[in-house]
């Protein structure tokens, strides 16, 4: 039997779950009109499937440790399935999708499954669970292409991320990591607002912005990225619920993960991130932009998401003791309040199985002493966020995904319009 020895990422995902943390991530892929029933959706996974090997695989103890091994008794139907009871009204999507997040995956099978939810007016819901042990975000958005979308993989495949070389400086090197140190092991003083222990309840909420617009007004406002904006955008939306539950506003640090995959890799997880503090103290969005701005420019001028992917590998090597000590410093709520992922999706509207994919959401587990979270994923020209949360530490989440509509289409609307008959590169 060939066995797939899990990766130190890997090993270090499944140490995480416990037993209030699913070890997890999901899409949620809302289908519009003449939506696929499940004999349909599972025809098309099973045609499909042997471009993904590893959806085939389970998990596996061997006498060199854990491992993926073929799943001798693979069912389909065991991962393609679908909701019992009548279809949904739309609006009830975020506690079903609520409640299957919360459920654990049958770790005597391959880790994932697809729950399809049949919503009014002949559309529906999937709800594609994977363990995060077996896939990170961008290689979940891989599967999606492969086994789902009717386009070819050229036209709907995500953009990758590359990892970036750093220069042969070795004084400048010095230099760059005492002062990355410094910005991401440093412990505030201050508690995090979504501190506490969590349990196993979970909420989701949605929100959804226009991707180019968005991103056209973050680089005419102040040369900022779109990835300036999607953190200005949820700064601002932490900023309606904490005015709301919190009373105190202040600096709110975030965790933001980084694909290092490469374009042709085939690596279940490869994510370092970098953190950066967002204003939520100040009440312009347009100058909290500048201010994110120029706090993550530092970042990705240094290469620190590289930078901490190589240190926590190379700490194993020569201070188990150390790496452990990093490790807890990095996932201590002093160290950042909430994380922010953000995977690219397909890049012009989607169909599956003739039927139109009218939104896609990221949804991302949250961790231990963190009760909330947020993922962002793009299809097309629109950019959705998924909140996660613990509804007994951080309730009303509706309140968080309407600010951050509220504050993107603030951004959008502030940047100058364009000169008629002019374009915009």
């Amino acid at each position: 039997m060939e066995a797939f020895s899990l990766t130190s990422e890997d090993q270090a995902i499944l140490a995480l779950e416990s037993a209030t943390v699913v070890g997890h991530t999901c899409k949620v892929i809302r289908v519009g009109a003449e939506a696929p029933g499940l004999t349909a959706l599972r025809a098309r996974v099973a045609e499909r499937l042997g471009s993904a090997p590893a959806l085939t695989r389970r998990l596996a103890e061997t006498p060199s440790g854990p491992a993926w091994v073929p799943d001798d008794r693979f069912d389909l139907t065991a991962h393609v399935v679908q909701v019992p009871g009548a279809p949904r009204e739309r609006a009830a999507l975020r506690s079903v999708v609520a409640d299957l997040f919360a459920e654990r995956l049958d770790r005597s099978r391959p880790l994932w499954r697809i729950d399809l939810v049949p919503v009014q007016g002949g559309q529906a819901a999937l709800v594609w669970r994977v363990h995060h042990a077996l896939a990170d975000g961008t290689m979940l958005m891989r599967y999606a292409r492969d086994l789902l979308w009717d386009a070819s993989p050229k036209a709907a495949g995500p953009a990758h991320h590359h990892a970036v070389s750093h220069a042969d400086d070795d004084a400048r090197r010095r230099g760059h990591l005492v002062g990355f140190l410094m910005r991401e092991f440093a412990i505030t003083r201050a508690g995090s607002p979504f501190d506490g222990l969590i349990g196993t309840r979970r909420e989701v909420a949605f929100a959804s912005t226009g991707l180019a617009r968005l991103h056209r007004a973050a680089k005419d406002l102040c040369g900022a990225t779109l990835n300036d904006a999607v953190l200005t955008s949820v700064a601002g939306g932490l900023r309606h619920w904490l005015q709301e539950h919190h009373g105190h506003l202040g600096v709110v640090r975030v965790k933001v993960p980084v694909s290092l995959h490469h374009e042709s890799d085939d690596a279940a997880n490869r994510d370092s991130f970098f953190t950066v503090s967002l204003p939520l103290n100040e009440p312009d969005p347009v100058a909290r932009l500048r201010e994110t701005r120029a706090a993550t420019s530092v970042r990705k001028v240094d290469d620190d998401a590289q930078t901490m992917d190589t240190l926590l590998r190379h700490l194993g090597n020569i201070s188990p003791s150390l790496e452990r000590l990093c490790l807890r410093i990095e996932r201590s709520p002093r160290s950042f309040a909430v994380n922010v992922s953000n995977v690219p999706g397909p890049r012009r509207p989607v169909t599956l199985l003739g039927a139109p994919v009218d939104a896609l959401f990221s949804i991302a587990e949250i961790g231990e002493r963190h009760a909330l979270r947020v993922a962002v994923v793009s299809l097309g020209d629109t950019l959705s966020f998924g909140i996660c949360a613990d509804p007994a530490i951080v309730e009303h989440v509706q309140t968080i995904a309407d600010g951050i509509e509220t504050e993107s289409r603030a951004l959008s609307e502030a940047a100058p319009a364009p000169r008629a008959g002019g374009t915009r590169t």
